[in-house]
């Protein structure tokens, strides 16, 4: 499977597994927002119409015309930095005004504690939908520890999970939730992620594809050059 092979690959240093995304801010009446990864990639991929996008939670207009991936682990700290500080800016700038709907997907390879989350996530978006995914989806972060020693460690247990769902949802819609998952609903959703990043050659998290093409600029506008060019066809 994808995840022991990562996890074999990643050894005692998983973060450098990791695509390291850096922030940076450039006081110029405007804030730049600086791209680095340390991707490895094994294969130029262009699979723009083999990617299956139904089922997937997405942020954004069905109708636009540009489809970016992020593939993203709630365990990784860099993930965690990007969901905090990178997509609320392609948001803004890419996702708001139509050019582009943002997608996220499963690439778990950490520890348990990944895939467990990334289940229970995918359970939530089945029984509550797209709105409720994105709010359990934020707090996952928020609530992901900061010390690196958690890194291998199990936080996020079922009853964590639970919890902190409730943040966000009724009684009855957690119950829901908690059925689907015990009962290993979401496996097939979090398995079709995972073939997808072993099938594109995603070696780190989070890594980002535009309509099927890996992105490897730097910049925010890097992004949304990338994001004008697939909508034109290129």
């Amino acid at each position: 499977m994808a995840n022991k092979k990562k996890n074999e690959k990643s050894g005692s240093n998983s973060s450098a597994k990791f695509t390291f995304w850096v922030i940076g801010l450039v006081v110029v009446c405007i804030a730049a927002f600086i791209f680095l990864g340390n991707h490895t990639k094994k294969q130029e991929t262009s699979v723009t119409n083999k990617i299956d996008y139904s089922n997937q939670p997405f942020l954004g207009e069905k109708t636009a015309p540009v489809s970016i991936i992020e593939f993203g682990d709630y365990k990784c700290p860099n993930c965690k930095n990007f969901a905090t500080n990178v997509v609320p800016v392609i948001e803004k700038e890419l996702v708001d005004t139509g050019k582009a709907k943002f997608y996220f997907m499963n690439d778990s390879f950490i520890n348990t504690d990944s895939i467990r989350s990334a289940k229970f996530a995918e359970s939530v978006f089945k029984e509550l939908g797209n709105e409720t995914f994105w709010k359990f989806h934020e707090l996952l972060y928020q609530k992901q520890p900061s010390e690196s020693k958690y890194e291998k460690m199990d936080v996020f247990t079922e009853d964590f999970l639970t919890d902190t769902l409730k943040e966000v949802a009724s009684d009855q819609e957690v119950d829901k939730v908690v059925k689907n998952f015990q009962a290993k609903d979401s496996e097939a959703a979090w398995n079709k992620d995972m073939e997808y990043a072993e099938k594109l050659g995603v070696t780190g998290t989070p890594t980002i594809f535009v309509n099927g093409k890996m992105f490897k600029g730097q910049t925010i506008d890097d992004l949304k050059k990338m994001v004008d060019e697939a909508a034109k066809g290129k």
